[in-house]
């Protein structure tokens, strides 16, 4: 019975993450994650202790990224310690965290922030940080990542363009047409 139920439940969660983000958010939030508006996230992973995690305003969080509430090796201690440990994360507002990342237990993400992909993220970063790496660090300011952005050979002013059209000029501008 335990294993049908494990299928169906990966059968949901790929119809879900194929599906609209509104229905995504509304999963979530019926798990107990925090989620604030305006948010994109395209992961299912969180933890046994959803509850533990909120979220903020205008966040985009990639595919594959997980989010860990507990740390389970404390079972190497189970005989002596005769418990378990816990601990919440918290992403502000306007944050962008990349794909596969590992968000762990007792992490505070501040507002304005970027999460490169693949970084391993446990503690309190400040707002406006650029922060990527295993571990994860903060290694520029969120401003001067803007600057690099905007000065960037590959950066293509293509928001709001249908899918034809952001081709087109995406192309042209890297001369490939």
């Amino acid at each position: 019975m335990r294993l049908l139920e494990s299928i169906l439940e990966l059968i949901y969660h790929a119809i879900l993450l194929s599906g609209s983000a509104k229905r995504r958010l509304n999963y979530l939030r019926r798990k107990g994650i925090r989620i604030g508006e305006n948010c994109v996230i395209n992961t299912l992973k969180f933890s046994t202790e959803p509850y533990l995690v909120e979220i903020g305003n205008k966040v985009e969080i990639a595919s594959g990224t997980k989010f860990i509430t507990h740390d389970g090796s404390i079972i190497c201690f189970q005989d002596e310690l005769k418990g378990e440990i816990f601990g919440e994360i918290k992403i502000g507002n306007n944050v962008f965290i990349g794909s596969d990342c590992l968000i762990m237990l007792n992490t505070t993400i501040g507002d304005n922030s970027i999460v490169g992909a693949g970084s391993v993220v446990r503690g309190n970063f400040p707002e406006n940080s650029v922060i990527i790496g295993n571990p994860a660090k903060v290694i520029l300011n969120i401003n001067i990542q803007k600057m690099l952005f905007r000065y960037n050979p590959g950066f293509v002013a293509a928001q709001k363009r249908s899918k034809a059209e952001k081709e087109k000029q995406v192309k042209k501008q890297l001369g490939i047409e």
